[in-house]
Parts: structure tokens; sequence; C-alpha cells
């Protein structure tokens, strides 16, 4: 079964339900027959690379709040991690483009390396004191994920780099019509939208499964000689 998982650095529920998914799975009796692959979706897709501003002031600016409302909103997601066992750093988190984190989560892909590298940006961009909108950062994060330094490095100072691959991904989205994040395509039959509770994953995991196609064989060449679950074999016809 696979589990595609449309999401953002830069989004905090996406930090959360990645947690609350991976519990979920962890309960999940066939999970070791789970394919996971994380998609690319930005939030803020027309912002340029180096254009950033702090978390709290990009709130206040977006939902028409006060620096104050925008504290509060930011105090209230990071209740929610926090019970989730995830650090959230309040203060001091800046906002900008995620085009190269995703475009660099594909080059992790490539290599086996992709929820590796997406664990380390999260916790860099969330709890940490290291922006992830900065290239040295996200070079020193591809390292620590496993990734060679140097074919990482040619990534980034590539724009074109994987930037297709992002778009694709970003194109199945809009035809799939998820237009929020953190979107999850169980067997591109069931969609989760949200970071829903962990027991929720587990019904959907549960449901999905009972529910996956089984193939029919079509056996082709007629009947021939054969042994069967006892031992006994058939003599070959004259």
């Amino acid at each position: 079964m696979r589990v595609e998982i449309w999401s953002d650095i830069a989004c905090p529920w996406c930090y959360i339900g990645k947690a609350r998914f991976e519990k979920g799975l962890a309960e999940f009796a066939h999970r070791d027959q789970v394919e996971v692959v994380h998609r690319s979706f930005e939030l803020d897709p027309g912002r340029a690379k180096g254009e950033r501003e702090q978390v709290i002031d990009m709130l206040a600016a977006k939902y028409g709040r006060t620096r104050e409302e925008a504290a509060g909103m930011e105090a209230n997601v990071a209740a929610n991690a926090r019970a989730e066992g995830l650090g959230y750093r309040t203060e001091g988190r800046d906002h900008g483009s995620t085009f190269d984190i995703h475009r660099l989560l594909h080059l992790a892909k490539a290599r086996g390396r992709q929820d590796e590298l997406l664990t380390l940006a999260y916790r860099a961009n969330f709890a940490e004191e290291r922006s992830v909108f900065d290239d040295d950062v996200l070079l020193a994060l591809a390292v620590e994920a496993g990734l060679d330094g140097e074919e990482a490095r040619a990534v980034l100072t590539d724009p074109e780099a994987y930037a297709d691959e992002v778009r694709a991904d970003e194109r199945e989205a809009a035809e799939l019509g998820v237009n929020a994040v953190p979107f999850f395509v169980l067997d591109r039959r069931y969609g989760i939208s949200g970071g829903q509770p962990s027991e929720v994953f587990v019904q959907a995991l549960e449901q999905a499964w009972k529910d996956r196609p089984v193939t029919a064989l079509t056996t082709v060449g007629g009947d021939a000689e054969t042994c069967d679950t006892d031992g006994a074999c058939e003599v070959p016809r004259g």
C-alpha cells in the first residue's frame, strides 16, 4: 500500500501531522508493507528566493491580525506540537520560499533519504535556531541526512535541478483537488485532510488495507503436470 503526503516545510500542521501519522502507522499491523512518499506543495509559491520575514509579521499581514493576535495563534499551534512531543519555537522563526527545500527533498528521494531530510528540515524550522531559508543550513541538513555534500550543493546552485519534479507534484495536487496541506492519499482511494489525530490515521490505514484491490490471476497455456502440497506428482501424459 502506498501513502502519498503533500506538505510544505513552512506548514506547522504538516510538521504535527507527520508526527501523528507516524504514530498511527506504528500501530498499523501491516506497516511494513506501506510505502510512504512525500510530495511537494508550496503554500507561498509566489515568494522570491531570499525574500524573508518573521513568521509573526507574516501571519499578522496574511490574516489581518495584530502582532499580539498572531503570537497567540502561534502559541496555540505550539501547544499542539508539544503535545506530540515536538519542539516548537514561537519567536524568532522566519518565513521564506520553500522551493529550494522541495528541490533538495527530491534529490533525497532519489537517494533514498527523503524522510530523513524532511524530519531534519522540520526540526530545524520549528524547533531549532536554524533557518531553512539559508543555503548553508540546507546543505548542512542534507549532509546530516546522509546525502553527498557536493551533489546537494550542485542542486542548490542550479535553479532548474529537480524543478520539474516539484512542479509535477504541485500539478498533481491541483488535479486531485488538494488546496491545503497536509493532505494524505492512501492508495489513490482515500484522502485525509489536515493533521488529524493518530487514531484517524489508524482507521484510514485499516480501511484502505481492507479495501485494496486484489488482482485475480488469469491462467494461460492450459493444464500441465503439477505436484500438489501432499507431494503427489502427476505422471506425464504420453
